[in-house]
């Protein structure tokens, strides 16, 4: 007769680990690997991970969640000998943080982790972060944290719209704009998406590599350093892949005179960056130099960032001014003002009509003030589309890049 033992389902495998201080701390973790999972998981303190992750039975597991908050901070040295010690037996990682500093976040990363995934965690998050584990690139192929070299072959077959953003006063929003304007282009649709390129033309202070996570590489000093040998293929060795939808050009290692390059050579820039991508966005730097120029001729549009404040307003001024005594095409600017008074501000809205008739413009795009989880998602180093889906800037920004889209669509077809 078989024993009663014999009669019980055999337990499901581990396959997965949460590892934290207290995983009581992080419920919407727990949920969502019961619901990926079921009961194919377990949960590991600090202490107990670092016991079993050198025990032949944590051989079989496919990825960690490691889940940190500020508390944990104090104690980076064991969950950074948690990380190395998952790496060498090959286990992916998947990192779960709140409300953790950037320096701290940034050294987990940079040890190794596969993927991240802010904590309170946005719909559908962890379900998206196992599914790119499992597509991830061979080892050798990855760069950095969400970063592979460029993939495509260039064809030069195409002609892409630039769009610019120029930032008339710092912390305007201006490269959060372009970052996550380029990603919103990127994935406006799923299938046949446009080729999106982001350039960081702010040699100096850049920040597009910090708000993806990005390394920055001595490629572009080198091609900055000789545009007249720019080809196709040596302009795509330049740039970096971002989650495999869009290509992208940090500002170089080392901080650079603007005048490093000359009109000539972000003319060439631009040509080859046109001719290989559907879209190009530039992330400007505020000071106006010799080869602004340069981008103003060649961009499509061209976004200038603003707040309702007097610096800006002045700023403002000067630069139509500026363009208008050099002839310039100043008709190409495009004012966007940032942190714009809700709906129901009146006298925030009686503000901002004063501000455009005393500068004689009209401000074409008002972006609502996306707080706090704006700061997370650029320290975070994802777009907010990634962090924040339901934020009212990242909605914001999806309706831009969805109208820049149909307009190009409906250009091409007039032209056909």
């Amino acid at each position: 007769m078989s024993s009663v033992a014999a009669l019980q389902p055999e337990p499901a495998p581990i396959v997965a680990c949460t590892i934290s201080r207290d995983v009581s701390n992080f419920d919407l973790l727990i949920e969502d690997m019961e619901t990926e999972l079921g009961e194919s998981w377990g949960d590991l303190t600090f202490d107990d991970a670092v016991l079993f992750l050198n025990q032949p039975d944590a051989d079989s597991l496919d990825f960690v969640a490691i889940a940190v908050d500020s508390e944990d901070e104090d104690d980076l040295a064991r969950i950074t000998g948690i990380i190395t010690t998952a790496k060498e037996k090959g286990i992916k990682i998947i990192l779960i943080a709140q409300e953790v500093s950037p320096i701290a976040l940034h050294q987990l990363l940079k040890l190794g982790a596969d993927d991240f995934v802010p904590y309170p965690l946005p719909e559908n998050a962890l379900h998206e972060a196992i599914e790119r584990l499992h597509k991830a690139p061979a080892a050798d192929q990855v760069l950095a944290h969400g970063a592979t070299a460029a993939s495509f072959k260039p064809s030069g077959d195409r002609d892409g719209v630039i769009l610019a953003v120029h930032g008339l006063a710092g912390g305007t929003g201006a490269t959060t704009l372009a970052v996550n304007l380029a990603w919103e282009l990127a994935t406006v649709q799923k299938d046949n998406p446009p080729r999106v390129c982001l350039l960081d033309f702010d040699f100096q202070y850049g920040s597009i590599s910090t708000y993806l996570d990005l390394p920055r590489r001595e490629a572009v000093y080198e091609m900055l350093s000789d545009t007249a040998s720019v080809d196709n293929v040596s302009f795509l060795q330049a740039l970096l892949s971002f989650n495999d939808k869009m290509h992208v050009m940090t500002a170089p290692s080392e901080m650079l005179p603007l005048d490093i390059v000359t009109s000539e050579d972000i003319n060439r820039v631009l040509d080859v960056a046109r001719a290989n991508f559907d879209f190009v966005v530039v992330d400007m730097p505020s000071t106006v130099v010799q080869w602004t120029e340069a981008v103003l001729n060649h961009a499509h549009v061209y976004f200038t960032t603003m707040e309702l404040d007097m610096r800006s307003a002045q700023n403002a001024l000067r630069m139509i001014r500026a363009l208008k005594a050099e002839e310039l095409p100043y008709e190409k600017l495009r004012y966007v003002l940032n942190r714009a008074p809700k709906f129901t501000d009146l006298s925030g809205k009686s503000r901002v009509k004063r501000l455009a008739e005393s500068l004689d413009i009209t401000i074409e795009l008002q972006l609502p003030d996306g707080a706090k989880p704006v700061t997370q998602s650029n320290d975070h180093g994802l777009p907010l589309a990634e962090t924040a889906a339901k934020n009212p800037l990242r909605r914001e920004i999806a309706k831009l890049a969805k109208s820049l889209y149909d307009l190009n669509k409906a250009a091409e077809a007039g032209n056909a």
